[in-house]
């Protein structure tokens, strides 16, 4: 039965409708896999940090996809493993804590797009232009395609959100696991005929700039390699280029799987465990993927390892 209720500032969310004989099977694995994200994520940004050999536009321009993870997960996972312990008349939530877990949620996902724009906009100048790749990709355009990539993405959200955030409020039941702009614009019983514009609107452009920025770049870096001669430009380019496509690839995937759930109400269930795999899967495999690639890393975690092995015996 909807519960009507006007502007109200306590909403509830409907969470995942988990068998109660796999409730705990399921916590287990969204717990380890919240703590195998924040170990690993955090650890490499660290190590971006202290470590000199990965003082590189690479990795300044990675380590935000790593803190996009962190804060990502870190907004949508601990709420939801406790919404799981809880029975669902418990799962209550206020509007403010809504509104900001939607904005960080939609972030998280416009900003998996951006920075893995920028980033392959780095491999492009690495491998196109190596001879003024230090020269363009100095300190300065680092921090200037860093704040493009963040702010770009806090304007399209913060328009998709201000255009809910204005609409009054007649309901109070999230049909969802989290908060999301969805969620929050079906909560009210005015028109929304200019979210759903927006949002359409809002995820072409998205998808588009990201898809055809990695159909240009990918296909200058393909037409450069095969009209060159040189194995070892020829051999980084597969190397890095992998690393950056596989990733996207992951990141995009599961995005587009909660997109177009998202038209069929039939398979909610189906959507929900999706929205939050497209949280889990890139934040737990893009510090995998680019560590096993990166030789920086690699060298740094064999010193690691030896130092304590060597370590005299009290």
């Amino acid at each position: 039965m909807e519960n009507y209720s006007y502007n109200s500032y306590t909403l509830q969310l409907q969470g995942l409708n988990v068998l109660k004989a796999s409730i705990y099977p399921v916590y287990l694995f969204f717990f380890f896999s919240y703590l195998f994200i924040m170990v690993t994520n955090v650890g490499i940004t660290v190590l971006i940090f202290i470590d000199k050999n990965l003082h590189q536009p690479m990795y300044f321009l990675f380590r935000n996809l790593l803190i996009n993870d962190i804060l990502g997960n870190s907004i949508k996972l601990p709420r939801l493993l406790l919404d799981m312990l809880r029975p669902p008349s418990e799962r209550l939530i206020s509007y403010y804590e809504c509104v900001v877990q939607a904005f960080t949620t939609h972030m998280y996902g416009t900003a998996s797009h951006t920075v893995l724009m920028i980033m392959a906009f780095d491999r492009y100048v690495a491998i196109c232009n190596p001879l003024r790749y230090s020269t363009i990709m100095n300190d300065k355009m680092v921090m200037k395609l860093t704040v493009s990539a963040w702010g770009v993405a806090f304007v399209l959200v913060g328009i998709l959100l201000g255009l809910t955030i204005r609409l009054n409020r007649c309901r109070t039941l999230i049909m969802n696991a989290h908060c999301d702009n969805a969620g929050l614009f079906k909560l009210s019983c005015e028109n929304v005929f200019i979210n759903n514009v927006y949002g359409l609107t809002f995820t072409v452009v998205l998808f588009t700039g990201s898809i055809g920025s990695m159909v240009l770049t990918y296909t200058k870096i393909t037409v450069v390699c095969l009209t060159s001669n040189n194995r070892s430009l020829n051999s980084t380019a597969f190397k890095t280029c992998s690393t950056h496509l596989f990733v996207y690839l992951i990141m995009f995937l599961c995005g587009m799987f909660v997109v177009i759930l998202h038209r069929f109400p039939q398979y909610s269930d189906y959507r929900k465990l999706c929205s939050i795999l497209f949280h889990i899967v890139p934040g737990s495999l893009n510090p995998i993927i680019y560590g096993i690639q990166s030789k920086e890393m690699k060298k740094f975690f064999l010193k690691l390892f030896k130092s304590k092995n060597t370590l005299p015996l009290i």
